[in-house]
């Protein structure tokens, strides 16, 4: 299934923010724990996961430093602050907003029996 980019863009900063506040991490293993959350159907690149990170640091929502991975090269970690904190928990209140109006409307609808929808869990 091919996620519209305009679904990615606005998960992209509550994705990140939330995998930050299970702990630091780097590019590459945040990349990885997007496709392990989405069970492999978002696909991220350098190319976005990057430019969205430097605006997060800009905004003091995350702080960086330079570490040594396990193999003795640089990398840069990235760390969720308080401001991110906050912002995070201001976007999951917009989340839940939104995926309650979503459910109540895809419920009202008629149901298309061969295919319900999926509501993530927690959602129902």
């Amino acid at each position: 299934m091919r996620i519209d980019k305009d679904l990615v863009a606005a998960s992209a900063t509550p994705l990140v923010l939330g995998i930050l506040a299970e702990g630091e991490s780097y590019g590459y293993a945040i990349l990885k724990r997007v496709g392990e959350l989405s069970d492999g159907r978002l696909q991220w690149t350098d190319g976005m996961l990057y430019p969205l990170l430097h605006r997060l640091e800009r905004l003091g929502h995350v702080e960086a430093s330079w570490g040594v991975s396990d193999v003795g090269r640089r990398r840069k970690h990235y760390a969720i602050t308080a401001s991110g904190r906050a912002a995070l928990a201001e976007r999951q209140d917009q989340w839940v907003v939104v995926a309650e109006a979503l459910q109540r409307v895809w419920h009202s609808a008629q149901p298309d029996p061969a295919r319900p929808p999926r509501l993530a869990e927690g959602w129902a």
